[in-house]
């Protein structure tokens, strides 16, 4: 017989203790409602598409089906996420594989799921005469992310293996990923290389692209395409939250199939970022979902290691620490969240 039964009973048997049985019995079922979820913090950028799912998670109540109470804080760079769980400020941020095992080389103890492979690419716009590459040769390419991000050392790699160094054969312009987008419309910019939101909002206005960033991962070695982007965590965290972290990403696993298939929601993400024209949501749509993890982490991690060394060659010490290798801890593998 649970607790509250058992307040009720006896209360049944003696009214005179029927107001104390009943704030018995309102003090457990609150105890009970406590308990039946788990605070989870997240620490997400509030312009990602991170964002969009945890938007549809309550929309549809996942959270609550999941047992979990999400204490999410938008933050407004991917930089403030890193702060966040060095911080001990959130417990689950959105980062990158390489960076993970870069603090792991370091003497953290972060570790990596999954998330999305949706990645940018080189866009150009309407009658561009650049068909290749090469043809950037004496251009303007815009790059997002500055110096150090991954998907311009990628594409840097790939290039050099055609001859072509656009790190000095182009001219170089470095900039926030909206500014980018802006002087592509421009026409400021002879081609970008931009996120992949941002890319798509381009492909919407006639751009095209001249080449993926997954393609160019394939290109170097990789079998499949590569989730880049994951959840982060610490590993004492995951040791400790392992049955939450399993509930919490089967709730996330829940939403993508649900933007898969709906296109109510979609219509409220593209209110939420200005995009009401139908076939342009089908782009955004596209992409998305074309970032949908559905490899095993095996076969991701070693297609990470692949690309670990090409990054390591192009970005150095400033981007990898003091690892030759990706760091054998990286990835979580949790057999029962796989």
């Amino acid at each position: 017989m649970s607790d509250i039964f058992r307040a009720e009973a006896a209360a049944s048997q003696n009214p005179g203790r029927k107001i104390a049985a009943f704030c018995l019995v309102l003090m457990l079922a609150c105890a009970g409602r406590a308990q039946a979820a788990d605070t989870l913090r997240i620490a997400a950028q509030k312009t990602g598409t991170f964002s969009w799912e945890l938007g549809v998670i309550k929309e549809h109540g996942l959270d609550k089906k999941a047992g979990i109470n999400l204490d999410v804080t938008e933050l407004a760079t991917t930089e403030a996420g890193k702060v966040a769980i060095m911080g001990g400020s959130a417990d689950v941020i959105l980062s990158d594989w390489l960076w993970v095992s870069r603090e792991r080389s370091l003497g953290g103890k972060l570790k990596f799921y999954p998330y999305s492979s949706t990645l940018g690419a080189v866009m150009v716009p309407p009658g561009s005469p650049v068909k290749t590459l090469a043809d950037l040769k004496g251009k303007k390419l815009g790059v997002a992310g500055g110096p150090l991000d991954k998907s311009w050392l990628l594409l840097q790699a790939y290039a050099k293996n055609s001859g072509v160094d656009l790190d000095s054969d182009a001219t170089i312009l470095y900039g926030a990923p909206p500014l980018l987008a802006q002087q592509a419309l421009e026409g400021k910019v002879d081609a970008t290389l931009n996120f992949w939101n941002f890319s798509a909002a381009l492909e919407a206005k006639g751009f095209t692209r001249l080449i993926g960033i997954e393609d160019v991962e394939k290109a170097l070695g990789a079998t499949g395409r590569v989730a880049m982007i994951g959840y982060v965590f610490d590993e004492t965290y995951a040791a400790s939250h392992a049955d939450l972290l399993r509930r919490f990403f089967a709730m996330t696993a829940e939403a993508q199939d649900i933007l898969a298939h709906s296109p109510e929601d979609w219509k409220k993400i593209g209110a939420k970022i200005g995009v009401t024209d139908p076939a342009a949501l089908e782009i955004y749509r596209k992409r998305y979902l074309d970032g949908t993890v559905r490899r095993p982490i095996a076969e991701q991690e070693a297609d990470a290691r692949k690309l670990f060394l090409v990054l390591a060659k192009i970005g150095g010490a400033k981007l990898v620490g003091p690892a030759s290798e990706l760091d054998s801890g990286t990835f979580f593998k949790d057999a029962a969240s796989e």
